[in-house]
This record gives C-alpha cells, sequence and structure tokens, in this order.
C-alpha cells in the first residue's frame, strides 16, 4: 500500500462523521503520489500524517440577542490548519450548514490555494451555523460582536487573518472589524475584505470572479483561442458569479444562464451582471425577504425564469461552464449533460462545487477542469494584496491591484501547467494544482522540523 492510500484509509477511520473533509483530503492525496514518491523523506518525517491534522482548532458559543429580546446560541469555529508559509488565512462562512467537518474541508484546501498565489499566507477558515438571511441589521451586528468577542483572542494580522465568505460580505466584516478594534485598542489589518474607508482595497469584491475568468483565459490563450464568441452558462449568482459573468462579457462571450437557491434566469442576449448586483444589494440589505434571482425578469422582460433546480443550467448547450456557488453542485449527471451538450472547459469559482465523479467524468470526456484551489484563488490573492497594503499604511488604485491580479493568476495557470507536465500529467490541473501548491509547503514543513 503506498503512502498517500495509508494515511487515506486513516483518515477515512478517525473522520468517517467529516464527508466534506474526506472528500477534499482523498481528492488532494490521491494526485499527489507522484511527488511524494519522488521524496521519500517525506515518509520518514510523517509529513502527510501532520499536513491532514489542523494546527490548531477553536470551537466556542456564540450568545446574542434577537429583535425579539430571545437569547439565541450559536456555535462558532476557527480551523487553522497550516501556517508553514505564513499567517493563516481563510474565510470566516455563515451558514447553517457550516459544521467543523465543512470548515476542515475547507481550510485543507485552503493551504494549497493560498501556497499558489506566491503569497506568503497559510491555510485556515471559520464561520459559524447562523443564518444571516431574513436578520435585521442590528440581529446580524449583535450577532457578529458576539462572534468576535471570542474570536479576537485567537487572531491578528501576523498570526491568523480571517476574509469573509459565504453569508460575510462587506456589512459582516464591518462589524466584525469594529468589534475587534473596540475589544483589542487597535487598528491593524487583522481583517481583509474591508471598506475602502478602513483599510479596504480596491477590487476586493470582484477578484475571485475576475480572477477566476482571467485563469480560464490564459488556458484559452495558451491553446490559440479565448472568450469571443463563447457561450458561458453560470451557476451561481453572488458576488464571484456577478464579476465573473462581467469579465467574460469583456472578454467578448456571452453568460446565457445563472442561478440561485430559488431556480435559474435564461437570457440568450447575455446575462446583464449590473440586474444582477442590484438584486444582491437587495438581498444584503436586512430587509431580504422575498428577494430571488426571479426580480431579474422585471428589468429584462426578455429572459426567462425557470423555478427549479438551479443545477438546470448545466442542460444548456455551452462552451464553458463555470460553477460559483457552493460545494457539491455539480453532480455526475451535470457533468454528463455538460459533455453532450458541448462544453469544453470547466473552470471553479466555487470551493469543490464538483463531486469527484463528476470530476473524473469530465477529465475522461476531454473537459479542460480547472480546480477551484488555482481558478478561483483571486479573492484570497488580493487579500494578500490587502494586506500588503496595510501594513505599508498605503491604498493602490483600482488598476494597480487588478493588474497585479490579473499577472498573479495568470502565472498561476503557468505554474499548474508546468507542473502537471513535469509530473508526466500533461492537462490534468487538478494534479498541476495539488502538486504545485504541495510542494511549497511540504519544502517550508521539513525546513522548520517536528512543528
Amino acid at each position: 500500500m503506498s503512502y498517500t492510500q495509508r494515511v487515506i484509509d486513516e483518515l477515512k477511520d478517525r473522520y468517517a462523521d467529516q464527508p466534506e473533509f474526506l472528500q477534499a483530503a482523498t481528492e488532494v492525496l490521491e494526485s499527489l503520489e507522484p511527488a511524494v514518491e519522488a521524496h521519500p523523506e517525506f515518509e520518514e518525517a510523517s509529513l502527510l500524517e501532520r499536513l491532514v491534522e489542523p494546527e490548531r482548532v477553536i470551537m466556542f458559543r456564540v450568545p446574542w440577542v434577537d429583535d425579539e429580546g430571545k437569547i439565541q446560541v450559536n456555535r462558532g469555529y476557527r480551523v487553522e490548519f497550516n501556517s508553514a508559509i505564513g499567517p493563516y488565512k481563510g474565510g470566516l462562512r455563515f451558514n447553517p450548514t457550516v459544521t467543523l467537518g465543512m470548515l476542515k474541508f475547507l481550510g485543507f484546501e485552503q493551504i494549497f490555494k493560498n501556497a499558489l498565489t506566491t503569497l506568503p499566507m497559510g491555510g485556515g477558515k471559520g464561520g459559524s451555523d447562523f443564518d444571516p438571511k431574513g436578520k435585521s441589521n442590528r440581529e446580524i451586528m449583535a450577532f457578529c460582536q458576539s462572534f468576535m468577542t471570542e474570536l479576537c483572542r485567537h487572531i491578528g494580522p501576523n498570526s491568523d487573518v480571517p476574509a469573509g465568505d459565504l453569508g460575510v460580505g462587506g456589512r459582516e466584516i464591518g462589524y466584525l472589524f469594529g468589534q475587534y478594534k473596540r475589544l483589542r485598542n487597535e487598528w491593524s489589518g487583522v481583517l481583509t475584505g474591508k471598506g475602502l474607508t478602513f483599510g479596504g482595497s480596491l477590487a476586493r469584491t470582484e477578484a475571485t470572479g475576475y480572477g477566476l475568468v482571467y485563469f480560464v483565459d490564459e488556458y484559452l490563450k495558451s491553446n490559440g483561442d479565448s472568450f469571443e464568441g463563447k457561450k458561458v452558462v453560470v451557476h451561481g449568482s453572488g458576488n464571484v458569479a456577478i464579476y465573473a459573468i462581467q469579465k467574460v462579457a469583456e472578454l467578448g462571450g456571452t453568460v446565457i444562464a445563472c442561478s440561485d437557491t430559488k431556480g435559474w434566469v435564461e437570457d440568450a442576449e447575455g446575462i446583464d451582471y449590473q440586474v444582477l448586483e442590484h438584486i444582491y444589494n437587495k438581498k444584503r440589505s436586512g430587509n431580504d425577504r422575498g428577494v430571488s434571482l426571479a426580480m431579474y425578469v422585471d428589468e429584462r422582460p426578455g429572459a426567462v425564469w425557470h423555478a427549479e433546480d438551479g443545477r438546470g443550467v448545466w442542460k444548456l448547450a455551452c462552451d464553458i461552464a463555470l460553477p460559483c456557488a457552493r460545494e457539491n453542485t455539480l453532480l455526475l449527471e451535470d457533468a454528463e449533460a455538460l459533455v453532450a451538450g458541448g462544453c469544453k472547459v470547466v473552470g471553479e469559482g466555487a470551493n469543490m462545487p464538483t463531486t469527484l465523479d463528476a470530476t473524473a467524468y469530465l477529465q475522461e470526456h476531454g473537459v479542460a477542469f480547472m480546480p477551484g484551489k488555482a481558478a478561483n484563488a483571486g479573492g484570497v490573492l488580493v487579500s494578500g494584496l490587502e494586506m500588503s497594503q496595510n501594513a505599508e499604511h498605503l491604498s493602490w488604485t483600482f488598476e494597480e491591484v487588478d493588474g497585479k491580479l490579473e499577472a498573479l493568476m495568470r502565472g498561476m495557470f503557468h505554474n499548474v501547467d508546468d507542473t502537471a507536465r513535469a509530473y508526466g500529467h500533461e492537462g490534468d490541473f487538478v494534479m498541476g494544482a495539488n502538486i504545485a501548491g504541495f510542494l511549497k509547503v511540504a519544502d517550508a514543513m521539513m525546513a522548520q522540523g517536528v512543528c
């Protein structure tokens, strides 16, 4: 039995109740086998056993008072996974689906994603099972202040720098930052995704969506192609999807459909990202009852609303598919539909939106598959640039940040592509991304001894 398979089997025995984490760990470790076999010193140092266990897991209760004066209690977490190449860096997710296993999956993925950016950032993730939907701004502020009251003792600009994620946008980051500053009596770059008036970076909002498209576009250019004239489908209609749609249009492509949790919308003339922005801002207003993507057709009457599972977008004939919602939303049957519809490229804008069997099917049928740990790294990349600006007490222009984002994402594609080729798996961008990120972290871990 190989070293990687032994570690996978041990994880399955130990964490049978954490399916998302096991899914991510299995996908990564299986693809690392060529690199691990080339470095027997990794097994001697038990490097993989150390890599798959978080350095620290923090769990805490979050009591807060709702608008009716009733005390509510949620669960809060921070998984500090690996700090070999820099302070822990990763988002906070507020969603009822949040569990320790979910955050371990996200934090584990973040290790390799952050390494691929070339910036000095380790991997971490956190959040709560709190649901911000339907809550007033006062309730969200009360929750965020209680959450940060505990979290603040575990984070800092040189130890752990959280950011936003699902359910945590600029509003929540503002409340969290204000409470951190109040409790610690200091202003520091401890959170990224901040407002522009208190240390935030221009282009951070657009970064994940833009970065995804830059990464896919570099693949197309490397094969003598472009987005020009391409039909694209997007699963999702939140922050990542909105700005991916904008950038696709700028590069000459047409996004013909996108979705939310209530259904999906089809617009043959091309999805208007500004209409999506209006709807998204209403959802984040603190008065979001009844707001859904169905409102899109009010402003674009030529579009068609489908009140059904948003995964219906995968049934449309397209050239490129961009899953930008959340984990496990592109299943095997969806992969089959995409292949049947002529799809040639899938770029993950979300974290692990494609199941393992769907990924295998796409690759087996010649679809260029761009994994999220590389393709959606633009958000954390610009978060790293925000950290640099905060440390220097500077603010760069939108063009400066976007230029750095584009150059780093295009360079990341070539790093992934070259690594896959070097290990005998040309065109396997999953393997290329995993090995490239892993080797950087592994070298740092070996140099630092047993810790």
